[in-house]
């Protein structure tokens, strides 16, 4: 599980502060690692009625992500997270 402080970028805004984004994703193998951060290079992509949807991609050791999502009835903006420790 990670926890990332994140960010929206919305076209004339600039960067704002939105939630934390709170990551656990295990099935077949650990996409997250237990105490641990998604690889460099890793994407994840979501789409729910209630959260909306999203793309993100992983960088600097999972310590940052960088990527789009549209939450339920907003338009689509840039998000970007950065690890809390």
């Amino acid at each position: 599980m990670a926890t990332y402080d994140t960010e929206i970028h919305t076209g004339g805004g600039g960067w704002q502060q939105d939630k934390p984004l709170v990551l656990s994703i295990a099935n077949r193998g650990q996409v997250v690692p237990d105490g641990g951060r998604p690889q460099a290079g890793t994407t994840v992509t979501w789409n729910s009625p209630h959260a909306g949807n999203g793309s993100v991609t992983f960088f600097d050791s999972g310590s940052r992500f960088e990527g789009t999502a549209q939450f339920p009835n907003e338009g689509p903006v840039g998000y970007r997270g950065q690890l809390n420790d």
